[in-house]
């Protein structure tokens, strides 16, 4: 069997344990996963808890910790998010990304932004927030040019000097490759973003 949750909790006995055994270290994992292995699936699933062997992350989500020599490591944002919606299609990342772009942002967020089709709100899983947004569009990774045109999107919503932000924006596009840039315009960008690149291009 690949890495499995170290079986070391005395009180473990029976369908439980061998529940247990069944977890790989790091996955996590829906309620319904675990059910086609028990018989008695909530009250193995309070005792694998209780145990430390899982931990609960939201109603249904649970997340079987991977060991480290500092004690049980956090799951990965993509594990997270792919167990909760139940699905692989979404986009996870911070707003401190946009500093990368060099337009001038700084700030540091404490917050992550989930693109995605299915949800959208705030929700809180295991003790991290994530902000779920459904968008019809997303990349499947980041790249500059998608930075530049969200962070343009979401500029009301930042923490920096708008002003000096568009200012530095505008400057920036000469770097930016023409046809990279109108693709993720048209692909992601909101109807003032669009405009606003139409403006500068056409300046």
């Amino acid at each position: 069997m690949s890495a499995t949750v170290a079986n070391s909790a005395e009180s473990l006995r029976g369908a439980a344990a061998h529940l247990a055994d069944e977890l790989q270290a790091g996955r996590v994992y829906r309620r319904e996963d675990l059910a086609r292995l028990s018989t008695a699936v909530d009250r193995h699933l309070r005792e694998l808890v209780a145990t430390g062997k899982l931990k609960k992350l939201a109603q249904g989500l649970y997340h079987a910790p991977k060991q480290s020599s500092f004690g049980p490591l956090p799951p990965a944002d993509e594990q997270v998010v792919g167990g909760f919606l139940r699905d692989k299609d979404f986009l996870v990342f911070s707003p401190s990304a946009y500093n990368a772009v060099g337009l001038g942002t700084t700030q540091l967020y404490n917050r992550t932004l989930v693109y995605n089709h299915k949800r959208h709100g705030v929700f809180r899983l295991g003790n991290r927030q994530f902000d779920f947004r459904m968008k019809p569009r997303f990349p499947k990774k980041l790249t500059p040019e998608f930075l530049y045109v969200d962070l343009l999107n979401n500029l009301e919503e930042l923490a920096e000097d708008r002003d000096a932000v568009l200012r530095q924006a505008r400057s920036k596009l000469p770097s930016f490759d023409s046809a990279r840039l109108q693709r993720a315009a048209d692909s992601f960008g909101s109807v003032a973003t669009r405009k606003r690149l139409r403006e500068w291009m056409d300046a």
